[in-house]
C-alpha cells in the first residue's frame, strides 16, 4: 500500500459514523469489553461538560477502520471497539428512556416516532422477519449476542451472575449511563430534549481521528504510534486475530485459543510483544518491535504453522518469566541458576534474553549455570559500573542466540569470545568502579547492599554472611552535622555522600548507635563490627582524600569479584 493511504485521516463523529449506513465489526477474536466505572465517568464529565457549553467538542482520540469489501460498505474495528460500544449504550440508554415516556402515555405518538427514527439512524432498521432490531456495530463473538438480544431490544438479562464477566460490564454500563442520564430532570422528562441530547451532544460533539488503512499490517504499523483513551486494542490482539484466522476448522481454533490462553495466562497480556520479539531472535537479526506483525505474517501461512508457532511460545513462556523472578518455581531444583538469576534482576538486564532461551534449549544444565555467570559479571561490569551504551550488547546477545540455536556455540567459552568486545577490561572497570556512585535511596538501595555483600563475602572470605543481616553505613552522614559541615563543603557532601567508598556495611544496632556523629566517634564502633570491610577503614581522618583511597581499595577487590571464568 501506498504511504498515503497508511494515513487516510479524517475528522469524524459518532453521528457520521454510525448514521451513514454503514457497519461496523468487531473481529470475532478481538478482546472483550472491558471498560470500567472510572472510564465511564472520565466519559459522561466530558459530556456533561459539552452540555455546559454550547458549540464546544471533545476529542474521543484514534479510530482506526479496516474496510472489510469493496463497496466500503462495512468496515472492520482495528481500534476504538470499547468507545464505540460505550456510545452505542449511551445511544440506547437515551432511547429508554424515550420508551418510558411512551409508556407513561407522555406525548405517546410523537416520542414513538423519535424513538423509531433514533433506533434507526443510531442503532438499525428492524427486522420485517423478527421485528427486532440488530446493531450497526457487530461485537465480538463473546459480547455481540448479549449485545443484540438484550441491549439493542431493551430486554433485562435474566440471571447477571450467569453472565460474562464483559458482558456484565456492557449491562452495568447501560445501567450507569441511563441512571446518570436519568439524574437531568430538565431533560428526561421531555423526549424532544433527550432526542436532541442524543443527536446533537453525543452523536455530532464527540470527535474521533478516523484512521482507514487497507489490511493489517498497515494496521499494526499505526499501532505503534497511537494513544488511544481507554483499554483499547494492543499490537498483541491484533497478533492474536491473525493467527486465529489461519485456522479453517471449529476444533482447531478452539485448540489454539486454549493453547493461547496458556501463553497469555503465564506470559500476561502486556508483555507478550517483548517476550515474542526476544523469540524471534532466536532466528533472525535486529527484530525491532514494529516489525513483530510483518515477521509473523510473513512466516506463519496456515493453520500448522500457527500452531508451530504456538507451540514454541508455550514451550518458552515460563522460562521467559522465570528469567525476571529469582523466587519462580522453575528454578525450585537449581539453586544455583537462582542466585544468577537475581542478579539480573537487580541489574534490570534483558538483552541477553535470547541468549538465554538458546543456552537453556542447548546446553547443560551445568554450561547454562555458567552462562548466567558470565552474563551477570558482564552486566555489572559493562551496565552498571561503566554505564556504556547497552544496544550494543543486545546486538551481540541476538547473534550469540542465532550461533546457539544454529550450532556453531556449544559452550561458554565460545559465548565469551563472541562478547569479549564488550567484556570491559580490568584496567577500565577498576578505573570506573573507583568514582562508583550510587545513591542509596528507592530501589537503587538493593544494588548497593548487593555490591557491599559481595565485597564483604571475598574480603573475609566467608560464605555464610546475610545479604539482608546488616545497615548501610555511610560514613559521611546523608545529614551531616555541623561538625561534618566544617570538614566538607557543601559541593564535596553532594558529590561524596553515595560514593561507594564512604558505604560499609555495618550490624544495625552499631549503626544505631553511631548515628550522624563525627568520625572519631564512629571509627571506635567500626573496630566492633564482625564485618571486615568495615573493621579494616583505618582512615585517622574522614575526607576527600581518604574516601577516593579507600575505593581504589574496594576497585581492586572488585576486579576479583566480578570477573569472568574465561578471562585470561
Amino acid at each position: 500500500m501506498a504511504r498515503s493511504n497508511l494515513l487516510d485521516t479524517r475528522t469524524t463523529s459518532f453521528g457520521d459514523l454510525i448514521g451513514n449506513g454503514k457497519i461496523y465489526r468487531v473481529p470475532p477474536f478481538q478482546r472483550d469489553y472491558s471498560w470500567k466505572e472510572e472510564n465511564w465517568e472520565d466519559l459522561w464529565q466530558d459530556i456533561l461538560i459539552i452540555r455546559n457549553k454550547p458549540d464546544s467538542s471533545h476529542y474521543m482520540g484514534a479510530l482506526v477502520l479496516q474496510s472489510s469489501d469493496v463497496s466500503d460498505k462495512e468496515f472492520t474495528v482495528i481500534d476504538g471497539q470499547q468507545r464505540l460500544a460505550t456510545l452505542s449504550v449511551i445511544a440506547i440508554a437515551v432511547i429508554e428512556k424515550i420508551q418510558n415516556l411512551v409508556e407513561r402515555e407522555k406525548c405517546k405518538e410523537a416520542n414513538q416516532e423519535r424513538q423509531e427514527i433514533l433506533k434507526r439512524t443510531y442503532l438499525s432498521d428492524r427486522d420485517p422477519r423478527s421485528l427486532r432490531y440488530s446493531s450497526k456495530l457487530i461485537l465480538n463473538e463473546n459480547n455481540n449476542d448479549f449485545y443484540q438480544s438484550n441491549l439493542i431490544n431493551l430486554r433485562r438479562p435474566r440471571n447477571i451472575r450467569s453472565l460474562s464477566k464483559s458482558n456484565q460490564l456492557l449491562w452495568q454500563a447501560f445501567q450507569y449511563f441511563s441512571s446518570h442520564i436519568g439524574e437531568l430532570q430538565n431533560l428526561v422528562q421531555d423526549g424532544e430534549k433527550l432526542a436532541e441530547f442524543l443527536t446533537n451532544i453525543i452523536a455530532q460533539e464527540l470527535l474521533f481521528i478516523q484512521i482507514n488503512v487497507q489490511d493489517e499490517l498497515n494496521a499494526y504499523t499505526v499501532f505503534e504510534t497511537l494513544n488511544a483513551r481507554g483499554i483499547e486494542l494492543s499490537s498483541t490482539d491484533l497478533l492474536k486475530n491473525y493467527l486465529f484466522s489461519q485456522f479453517e476448522g471449529p476444533d482447531d481454533l478452539q485448540e489454539a485459543q486454549r493453547q493461547w490462553r496458556r501463553i497469555i495466562n503465564t506470559v500476561q497480556m502486556e508483555k507478550f510483544p517483548e517476550f515474542l520479539r526476544y523469540y524471534l531472535s532466536l532466528q533472525r537479526t535486529r527484530v525491532r518491535r514494529e516489525r513483530l506483525f510483518k515477521i509473523v505474517r510473513d512466516s506463519v501461512k496456515d493453520g500448522q504453522q500457527a500452531f508451530d508457532l504456538l507451540d514454541q511460545l508455550e514451550n518458552y513462556s515460563s522460562l521467559f518469566v522465570a528469567l525476571g523472578n529469582s523466587d519462580d518455581d522453575f528454578w525450585r531444583d537449581s539453586p544455583d541458576s537462582q542466585h544468577y538469576i537475581r542478579e539480573l534482576e537487580l541489574f534490570r538486564v534483558k538483552q541477553a534474553y535470547p541468549t538465554l532461551f538458546a543456552a537453556y534449549e542447548k546446553f547443560s544444565p551445568q554450561d547454562f549455570v555458567r552462562l548466567l555467570k558470565l552474563v551477570c559479571v558482564l552486566s555489572f561490569r559493562y551496565t552498571i559500573v561503566s554505564s556504556l551504551n547497552p544496544n550494543e550488547l543486545e546486538t551481540l546477545y541476538n547473534r550469540v542466540a542465532i550461533g546457539i540455536m544454529n550450532g556453531e556455540i556449544v559452550v561458554p567459552r565460545q559465548v565469551f569470545e563472541n562478547l569479549r568486545s564488550v567484556y570491559v577490561s580490568d584496567e577500565k572497570f577498576s578505573q570506573d568502579f573507583s568514582f562508583l556512585s550510587i545513591s542509596t535511596k528507592g530501589q537503587k538501595r538493593k544494588l548497593v547492599r548487593y555490591i557491599l555483600w559481595k565485597l564483604e563475602i571475598d574480603a573475609s572470605e566467608r560464605n555464610d554472611i546475610s545479604e539482608d543481616g546488616f545497615s548501610i553505613e555511610h560514613i559521611l552522614p546523608e545529614s551531616p552535622t555541623e561538625d561534618w559541615r566544617r570538614a566538607f563543603s557543601e559541593d564535596q557532601i553532594e558529590a561524596v555522600t553515595y560514593r561507594i567508598g564512604n558505604l560499609t556495611p555495618l550490624e544495625p544496632s552499631l549503626n544505631r548507635q553511631v548515628g550522624n556523629e563525627f568520625y572519631a566517634a564512629k571509627s571506635d564502633a567500626y573496630q566492633q563490627s564482625v564485618y571486615n570491610l568495615t573493621r579494616n577503614i583505618a582512615a585517622e581522618e574522614w575526607t576527600i582524600n581518604a574516601i577516593a583511597s579507600r575505593q581504589r581499595q574496594l576497585a581492586q577487590r572488585a576486579v576479583h569479584v566480578w570477573r569472568s571464568d574465561f578471562q585470561t
